[in-house]
């Protein structure tokens, strides 16, 4: 199976989003991912609900939506109604994560779970068989632009030996810091899809960053 491209809208112009959104449409991007923050559980705010029933409206691609906040649970109703295909949400925010993960479920979306970069793979040896999908995070949440965190190939090697070892589905996602160069040892190292913000938004040609991402 070839990696997925999951461009992330919080590195584009916001100036310009409709025209952003239309490109990533055109593109060879599987997926948008959507990095919706707090200022609480991360210290920055992102965008909220009525930015991304916009972004949803224009969207033709599957909608990735990341929740970088406390008490994501609470907010599944408006992913859903966003059209989400998979909502996320971080280890470290969910005290009843095996509940949050069939709540999300329950309304229809894939569930994915986020590792920030200091919490161990192995803290999710008893949910790995109930989620579609895992983030792993190669920089510390909050801003975009970071640099690149090594250990992340550590731990995807890790990811993808517990995914194998327990015979669950989910997809090994990695978000920051990715580029050409650590998404090739990424992908190697297995990494199913790439979360990309700057590597793509930044590029002279987004599209072509894409197709290059998509080709590594």
């Amino acid at each position: 199976m070839s990696h997925k491209v999951s461009p992330s809208l919080l590195s584009a112009d916001f100036s310009h989003l409709a025209d952003e959104i239309e490109m990533l449409n055109r593109s060879e991007a599987d997926w948008i991912h959507l990095d919706i923050m707090d200022g609480v559980f991360v210290p920055n705010i992102s965008f909220g609900f009525p930015v991304l029933r916009h972004v949803a409206a224009l969207a033709a691609k599957p909608l990735d939506v990341h929740l970088m906040i406390v008490e994501p649970q609470k907010f599944i109703p408006e992913v859903k109604a966003l059209g989400a295909m998979q909502m996320t949400v971080h280890y470290e925010a969910c005290v009843h994560l095996h509940r949050v993960i069939g709540a999300i479920k329950e309304a229809g979306m894939k569930a994915g779970v986020t590792l920030n970069p200091a919490t161990p793979v192995s803290l999710l040896s008893d949910v790995i068989g109930e989620v579609d999908l895992v983030l792993l995070m190669g920089v510390n949440p909050g801003f975009g632009g970071q640099k690149f965190i090594e250990h992340t190939l550590v731990k995807v090697r890790e990811l993808r030996e517990l995914v194998e070892r327990s015979g669950s589905c989910a997809l090994v996602e990695v978000d920051g810091g990715v580029n050409l160069e650590t998404g090739r040892r990424l992908v190697a190292e297995g990494a199913d899809v790439l979360v990309a913000g700057n590597a793509v938004f930044s590029a002279q040609n987004p599209l072509e960053a894409i197709h290059q991402l998509k080709n590594l």
